[in-house]
């Protein structure tokens, strides 16, 4: 498809300003944090704020301007190496566990950094209109490096709550009111949503807007027929789980699953904390009765009707055995999608499902650098869908595909329900 100069100056002005958006909110996610925060890393899964800011800057340099815009010059020629996230083939990297050594470049300077960057994609993107530049590779290229900055907007709020959870006086990033997560003020009882099952078309559907290498190709999926719960489950049930000795069952639990419960004393979700934990007696909150859940906003009593979240999939996956129930699968998820009555399908938690993480049939990783993307994650994960509250306006879709090793529980993760019809 060929376009015309009028088009794409239409199109290059849509993207200038969607750019222009998505780097101002990152600025804007970090903006609470001092820049000691913004420089911790709490756990090597987690990476410091600072990184989050550079990183993202560095996919732009690296993947768009260094082969697309003449003559540009790096801002600073070691932030390749410091700021590479994964990329084999872009040569060696900064040791992922070590990200929160880097006190230098100070947060002063990746701010430089980011503003040399915007600059220099402002230009190519007016290059673009001119005619001095291919329309289709810049598109694309911006539109996957949007993409990419939003994950890592989400990741940057789960790695600081993470980073404050760690820190004995539970800091809140945000002290405002939290986001409300209920449908309704009084949430009406959880329902079953039968789905006769048969062939079912799965994936991002070819030229449909943007999507990631790993929600394609569109493919043909065999459902047997089943019944999915209309809403996630809550922390009133979940308590009921933990009251009933959920967490001490070893036959409700897959062998891994209960393996780490032993290793890592779990006996609630993460950043739970129980009526007699020894932490609230540092907080107001230690003459509250109750459990309370730190989140976000700080210390905050537990809401009963709230969905559960900080899950691993061990977790989802025996309470789910518990409840009689299991997990649908990542196919099941996204054929309910569009059911009627179906709640809290994003924007909430994201939800584990019982599918393993590997290639749809037929897929092909992106061309270029980009073919490290996602498909050489493709073992050893489970597929979580839905988005959580940490997740930006807009940014998912059905066919959208989280992936999380199965022990991962620091993020808003959660799950519904679904059983054999």
């Amino acid at each position: 498809m060929t376009f015309s100069r009028t088009q794409v100056q239409a199109a290059s002005g849509t993207l200038h300003e969607r750019f222009c958006d998505v780097r101002a909110h990152t600025l804007a996610l970090a903006a609470p944090l001092s820049a000691e925060d913004q420089c911790i890393q709490s756990m090597p899964d987690a990476s410091p704020t600072k990184w989050h800011l550079a990183h993202s800057t560095w996919f732009f340099e690296t993947v768009l301007l260094a082969p697309h815009l003449d003559g540009y010059q790096p801002f600073d020629k070691h932030f390749h190496y410091l700021f590479n996230s994964y990329y084999e083939a872009l040569g060696p990297r900064h040791p992922r566990p070590q990200r929160g050594l880097l006190t230098r470049p100070t947060l002063q300077e990746v701010h430089a950094y980011r503003a040399h960057v915007d600059a220099a994609v402002q230009r190519l993107l007016r290059q673009v209109v001119e005619g001095e530049a291919p329309w289709r590779e810049v598109e694309a290229i911006v539109a996957l490096g949007l993409n990419h900055e939003q994950q890592h907007q989400e990741l940057l709020l789960t790695d600081i709550l993470h980073a404050f959870w760690c820190n004995p006086l539970l800091p809140a990033y945000d002290p405002a009111p939290a986001p409300a997560l209920r449908l309704a003020a009084q949430p009406a009882p959880q329902q079953w949503v039968e789905m006769q099952g048969g062939v079912v078309q799965i994936g991002h559907q070819a030229g449909s807007a943007f999507s990631f290498d790993n929600e394609t190709p569109r493919h043909a999926a065999l459902l047997q027929p089943y019944r999915i719960a209309d809403r996630l489950v809550n922390c009133r049930e979940y308590l009921q789980f933990i009251e009933d000795g959920g967490y001490r069952n070893a036959q409700l639990w897959l062998s891994d699953g209960w393996a780490a419960v032993q290793a890592q004393a779990w006996h609630a979700p993460a950043y739970w904390l129980a009526p007699d934990d020894p932490r609230l007696a540092q907080h107001d909150a230690g003459s509250a009765k109750g459990w309370q859940v730190f989140g976000l906003q700080g210390l905050r009593p537990l809401d009963p009707e709230a969905p559960v979240a900080q899950l691993s999939f061990y977790e989802a996956a025996a309470f789910a055995e518990w409840a009689g129930a299991r997990l649908p699968t990542e196919f099941e998820w996204e054929a309910t999608h569009a059911a009627p009555g179906m709640r809290q399908m994003t924007g909430h938690v994201w939800q584990w499902t019982r599918s393993s993480y590997d290639p749809y049939p037929g897929f092909m990783p992106l061309p270029g650098v980009a073919a490290e993307y996602n498909g050489k994650f493709m073992v050893g994960q489970l597929v979580l869908r839905g988005g959580s509250l940490a997740t930006p306006s807009g940014h998912t879709r059905p066919s959208y595909r989280n992936f999380f090793p199965p022990a991962a529980r620091w993020q808003f993760s959660g799950l519904r329900l679904a059983k054999e019809l």
